[in-house]
């Protein structure tokens, strides 16, 4: 199949872009990277009326390292990220993330914006934003706001962002240099979406305890989940091999009943996250 008709814009900075969009409304789709949006058009699953093209907009294309955060341009590409010289220094979970996108083709035209603004619930980014306690700049003709990802992610495929907003720039919280951490999957196939997954981060105290953890999934709900109780169990233990059977049996609880289809039944999806868990926080309390 083939797009439904559409006008096709593509403005060359970005007063221009939020003016197209606050024209268009919930008629008009964004294009950045286009790697889920375009096969979403091609098989009609959305027909709007306008698509906004980004990639011509100066000024959205950048990888920053400021004083709390990487921060990330709306444009810039997945590869991109996974080949920066300060990321693969200072932020190498988000690495080991991207590397799991799908193929080199698709990481070379996607964006880390358009991968969080389509908040696929399998997808990879979503859930390492809130894991880390990210956020997202959203620009709209009235005005500028950051959204936290905790208050972003609302329903299957669904934003807090309001028409006419965009997000322009990511930003992921560095982590700590004594922080373990560890991002697993599981699909059916390499470089298809995950049927469940876990990424942990696990700072250790100094006596070796656990200090403090975050636990986050994906292709589990309608939205990735954080895995608040659990983290609130692990800190103060060892992990070791009893308390991280604990823990995968409490992310048993977090998979939604209705995540039922044909790759993978519910009980099934219990049973893979929590072994995900198992691995993630074993690989993280190991790394440091």
């Amino acid at each position: 199949m083939k797009p439904a008709p559409f006008q096709y814009r593509a403005p060359t900075v970005l007063d221009e872009a939020l003016a197209l969009l606050e024209q268009s409304g919930p008629d008009a789709k964004v294009l950045a990277g286009g790697q889920s949006l375009i096969p979403i058009l091609n098989m009609r699953l959305s027909s709007p009326q306008y698509l906004v093209d980004i990639n011509r907009v100066a000024g959205l294309d950048y990888i920053e390292g400021r004083k709390d955060y990487l921060a990330i341009g709306a444009i810039t590409r997945q590869r991109s990220v996974e080949r920066s010289e300060i990321v693969r220094r200072r932020h190498p979970l988000l690495v080991e993330v991207i590397q799991k996108i799908g193929h080199m083709q698709i990481r070379n035209r996607g964006t880390i914006a358009g991968s969080i603004a389509h908040a696929d619930p399998a997808a990879e980014l979503p859930a390492l934003l809130l894991c880390l306690d990210g956020e997202v700049v959203a620009r709209s003709r009235s005005g500028e706001r950051v959204i936290g990802a905790g208050h972003l992610f609302t329903d299957h495929l669904t934003t807090a962002l309001e028409a006419g907003e965009i997000i322009t720039e990511v930003r992921f919280p560095w982590l700590t240099p004594q922080a373990g951490w560890s991002c697993v999957e599981f699909a059916r196939r390499a470089g298809d979406y995950a049927l469940a997954g876990a990424i942990a981060v696990v700072i250790p105290a100094p006596q070796r305890t656990c200090q403090s953890a975050r636990i986050s999934y994906f292709g589990i709900a309608p939205t990735p989940v954080r895995g608040h109780e659990i983290e609130r169990m692990l800190a103060g233990t060892t992990l070791d091999e009893a308390t991280l059977q604990a823990a995968a049996r409490m992310a048993e609880s977090l998979v939604d009943g209705e995540f039922n289809d044909i790759h993978a039944t519910t009980t099934y999806r219990r049973a893979l996250v929590a072994e995900a868990t198992r691995r993630a926080l074993s690989t993280a309390w190991h790394k440091p």
